[in-house]
């Protein structure tokens, strides 16, 4: 077996390893966002034992939320009119 080839089946070797790796990162980090973003809207952050405050603040991000996608919305309309 020569040096090259050695070093070929070495870095093919090493490359998928490094792909397998990397899938399973993206995915990580997809449901990891999802989660805080799940987590961001159900108020888990508020105190569980006060149900105005929990409703409060699920109420007022999803608000917000729509405020943003509405502006987001508006600019990008006044944009395309040119």
């Amino acid at each position: 077996m020569s040096r090259d080839d050695e070093q070929t089946r070495e870095a093919r070797r090493i490359l998928e390893r490094i792909s397998a790796e990397s899938d399973g990162a993206a995915m990580k980090v997809v449901s990891r966002t999802a989660a805080r973003g799940r987590d961001h809207f159900g108020a888990a952050d508020a105190d569980e034992s006060d149900w105005v405050e929990v409703w409060g603040t699920r109420i007022g991000r999803a608000i917000s939320l729509i405020l943003l996608l509405g502006a987001i919305l508006y600019l990008v309309l006044y944009l395309f009119r040119g």
